[in-house]
């Protein structure tokens, strides 16, 4: 009976999730982000990583600054790294964790190249590749493909300029998941 009521409480978590990304899909980026911050402080900072890992995946979506953009997308992957395959398996329908992660760093290339730091855009991509065995030979698994493989040829042609990828995965030696030593929550206000 406990099982049933987490399940229930996770499922309604998701379809708020759901709804709020058809509202940004639909073109209303603002209300969709007050709408996420607003999720985002229920579920909180160690919340369900499953929860905090598809919100802010989306969250980032909805940021009109390519650094807001990126702080989204670090927390998305800090969230995936603290899922299980067994919290991935409890919520029907989801990907297998390891077919999360081209995806994951996929968009923080694509971050990357918008804030003009081709080295770590590349670092990234590097990373994207190193896993995309994890993906079917589906829809999603093809798409992702696609898009490494258009950003990877974007990416070829910038020049190498000075870039400071110093850290573990390319955030300047700032810790993963914590660009400019943030805190993994919602970016301050004048960030």
């Amino acid at each position: 009976m406990a099982d049933e009521r987490e399940q229930a409480a996770d499922d309604a978590m998701m379809t708020r999730i759901g709804q709020v990304v058809m509202l940004a899909h639909a073109g209303d980026r603002e209300e969709a982000r007050d709408r996420f911050l607003g999720l985002w402080s229920e579920i909180g900072e160690d919340g369900d990583p499953l929860h905090r890992c598809t919100l802010a995946h989306y969250m980032a979506d909805t940021q009109d600054d390519p650094a807001d953009e990126l702080a989204w997308d670090l927390r998305a992957l800090s969230a995936a790294d603290g899922l299980t395959g067994e919290r991935l398996a409890a919520h029907e329908g989801s990907l297998a964790l390891r077919a999360l992660y081209p995806s994951l760093h996929l968009n923080l290339a694509a971050d990357y190249v918008k804030l003009g730091r081709p080295g770590a855009a590349r670092g990234q991509l590097d990373r994207a590749w190193a896993v995309v065995d994890a993906l079917g030979d589906d829809g999603y698994g093809d798409g992702v493909r696609a898009a490494l493989r258009r950003l990877a040829q974007r990416v070829a042609a910038l020049p190498d300029g000075a870039d400071d990828e110093t850290g573990p995965a390319g955030e300047a030696g700032r810790g993963p998941g914590r660009p400019g030593g943030d805190p993994l929550g919602p970016p301050r206000s004048g960030s």
